[in-house]
């Protein structure tokens, strides 16, 4: 089988650069080229002439449809108009789609998760194995636990993040409410302020915090009378997702459409 060939959408930016990097020293797949937004100014010229050396054979285009028809996955963490731009064309040209893009409305999801009725969508809020696996935690203890105890979900990130609760947060919370069997739209309590009253019995809650330079905290809290459990997983390094999302792009290789999520790569259904 021919090595993937993949795409880096936003591969100027701190998350594309380090897709990059860990593309090329990949044995496994390699580098087809990088997708920036029209009139960027490393469109047109090569990957490694803009970053300060010799041409190295990586294009960099903001006109994506000839790159991406010609590779095997695009992986993006962008924005989401950008995002379910890129759904539209993957669905076009059969070219897994690996999304790890944060702040995605509803309407955003279904689009992209739409495009599984033609290529593969591999879609995470947080695509590193440790927050998968709380994942499966918290569904599990949601669910062996009443709504006597009450769930909170606090986040830490750092000051540039522009979305809260972050993808992450809000993948934990949609396994809670799926351990409890209720609809999170429903349950969730995403802001506190004044004289907001007791709190509801089954609520779940979120917190978010921003400054520094966190990469990302996650505790889910499941407080009942006298006891409290608490999952949390850290994040000290970027690479976690960036590994994930390469994971789940080898693993799309050959699979059928269809919308997927970690789950699927790290097989814990």
């Amino acid at each position: 089988m021919a090595t993937p060939a993949i795409v880096v959408m936003g591969g100027s930016g701190r998350m594309g650069r380090m897709l990059c990097d860990l593309v090329r020293a990949s044995d496994a797949m390699r580098l087809a080229g990088i997708v920036e937004a029209p009139g960027h100014d490393w469109a047109g010229r090569d990957l490694g002439e803009v970053t300060g050396g010799a041409e190295i054979g990586v294009p960099v285009t903001d006109d994506p449809t000839a790159m991406v028809a010609g590779a095997d996955a695009v992986i993006d963490f962008t924005t989401p108009a950008a995002t379910v731009a890129m759904s539209r064309l993957c669905a076009e040209t059969g070219t897994a789609h690996i999304v790890g893009t944060t702040g995605l409305s509803e309407d955003d999801i279904a689009a992209i998760d739409g495009a599984g009725a033609h290529t593969v969508v591999v879609r995470a809020g947080n695509m590193s194995l440790g927050v998968n696996l709380m994942t499966q935690l918290v569904r599990q203890v949601a669910a062996s636990l009443d709504a006597d105890y009450d769930i909170e979900i606090v986040e830490a990130h750092h000051r540039h993040k522009v979305d809260a609760p972050s993808g992450t947060a809000l993948m934990l919370g949609e396994a809670a409410a799926e351990g409890r069997g209720v609809t999170l739209g429903d349950v969730a309590d995403r802001g506190r302020d004044g004289i907001t009253g007791a709190r509801d019995r089954g609520a779940i809650g979120f917190a978010a915090i921003r400054g520094g330079d966190v990469v990302g905290e996650h505790d889910v809290i499941f407080a009942g009378a006298g006891e409290r459990l608490i999952l949390r997983h850290v994040a000290s390094d970027r690479s976690v997702f960036a590994r994930g999302a390469l994971k789940a792009a080898l693993w799309a290789q050959g699979r059928a459409p269809g919308a997927y999520d970690m789950r699927d790569v790290l097989g814990l259904r």
